[in-house]
């Protein structure tokens, strides 16, 4: 990936003569210092040759036509080296004979698999895709593209010459150049080891270069809203329809759990009378088709009765873009004096947290209504607060009262 030394030269192999009194004109390639020769399919009479200038000597019709070959020679080797350096991770000597010579085959690239993957991605959007997902592989086939020109001056590599050091590298890029945080970093290096895997599954490479490489996400405490923050919002009277509204539907999923996406796209459909005769919302989650159902608690029934046949287009509830959401959001916030990231998503984890987890709900529980395929996801998004703590350990001293009486008693003794 550095800059090559490259030369031509062309010699005469003077020790073998054939018939007609001609030796061959070899063609030494020297990269880096490693050589390849290889005839150039020419001859001439040694006493012709001009050695130090590489060429038949003369001015003859005959001497100008081998020169111009040569020229033609020299030409066609510099730009097979020159797209070698371009679209390679190096250049050398075997490479360029062997694209000359027409011997070589052309080897797949990274972002030419990257690309394809990606359009085969864009068409099952709206199936098994979501226009984020896209989103996220769009970003991390760009950022490899700017990598490669930034430290390779190069616009693509073989998948056969990425290695631990083009991925540390890479990594090294992200941090520094552009700037991402340790999660945001082991995200863009997941979906790039998603595309060396599919090389590796279709055979187009051997080894893992990912084999030595360990992708860490860095636990984050996600944000959360307490019991109190909770009830300042559902208090708070809003001088306009526009935050009450945004309030109603936030708190709809601080009860609920559901995410942006999917409480948006909440039809009468999905609202169901289940077992327990009792009324609960029945979906499947929009990112991952994960079947959710959460019974409805007496806070979202009232909120979706609030606006019971007075939206469009089957809506339960009045949603705006997300955009417009999380900014009204952060309004709604100080004006109730929460100083915290308040974002839409906030609500789930809140529900997650202080609604299910705090109150005694097992986690098992919790990561079903949240969709989640693994419960380890949902020890990300949910913490064992310091009031659950407290009640745990009141609930565990009421139950040791009589052994710590024995106990006073001895020690009064």
């Amino acid at each position: 990936m550095s800059k090559s030394t490259f030369k031509i030269l062309f010699y005469l192999r003077k020790n073998q003569v054939n018939k007609d009194g001609k030796a061959s004109i070899m063609i030494r390639l020297s990269v880096n210092g490693e050589v390849s020769q290889f005839s150039s399919k020419l001859d001439v009479e040694p006493e012709f040759w001009d050695v130090k200038l590489g060429k038949v000597a003369g001015n003859s019709q005959k001497s100008r036509q081998i020169n111009n070959l040569l020229d033609d020679i020299r030409t066609s080797l510099k730009n097979h080296y020159h797209e070698i350096e371009t679209h390679e991770a190096y250049v050398t000597a075997e490479k360029v004979r062997n694209a000359f010579l027409g011997y070589s085959t052309k080897q797949r690239t990274l972002l030419e698999l990257f690309k394809s993957h990606n359009e085969d991605a864009k068409k099952l959007v709206g199936i098994s895709k979501t226009e984020g997902t896209l989103a996220k592989y769009d970003r991390a086939y760009r950022r490899l593209g700017e990598f490669m020109k930034a430290k390779y001056k190069i616009t693509d590599i073989a998948l056969k010459e990425i290695n631990h050091k083009f991925i540390t590298d890479f990594e090294t890029y992200l941090r520094t150049v552009s700037k991402c945080n340790e999660n945001t970093t082991a995200k863009f290096m997941q979906t790039f080891r998603m595309i060396i895997i599919i090389a590796k599954n279709n055979g187009w490479i051997y080894a893992d270069p990912f084999i030595n490489y360990k992708i860490r996400l860095k636990r984050v405490d996600r944000g959360y809203l307490t019991d109190q923050e909770i009830q300042n919002i559902m208090d708070k009277e809003f001088g306009s329809n526009r935050l009450e509204q945004v309030r109603d539907v936030f708190i709809f999923s601080c009860f609920t759990g559901l995410s942006y996406i999917d409480v948006k796209q909440l039809t009468a459909s999905n609202i169901c009378t289940s077992f327990d005769g009792k009324r609960w919302i029945m979906t499947h989650r929009h990112k991952t088709n994960t079947p959710v159902n959460v019974p409805l608690l007496n806070i979202p029934l009232t909120i979706l009765k609030k606006y019971e046949g007075k939206l469009h287009k089957g809506q339960l509830l009045p949603v705006l873009s997300n955009q417009k959401l999380n900014s009204y959001l952060k309004e709604i916030a100080d004006l109730c004096g929460i100083h915290k990231n308040v974002t839409f998503h906030l609500s789930r984890h809140t529900f997650a947290t202080t609604t299910t987890l705090s109150k005694g709900v097992p986690i098992e529980t919790v990561s079903k209504m949240l969709g989640h395929t693994n419960i380890q996801t949902t020890q990300i998004y949910a913490r064992i607060t310091n009031e659950k703590i407290s009640k745990d350990m009141q609930l565990l001293s009421s139950k040791l009262d009589d052994i710590e009486k024995v106990a006073l008693k001895k020690q009064e003794l």
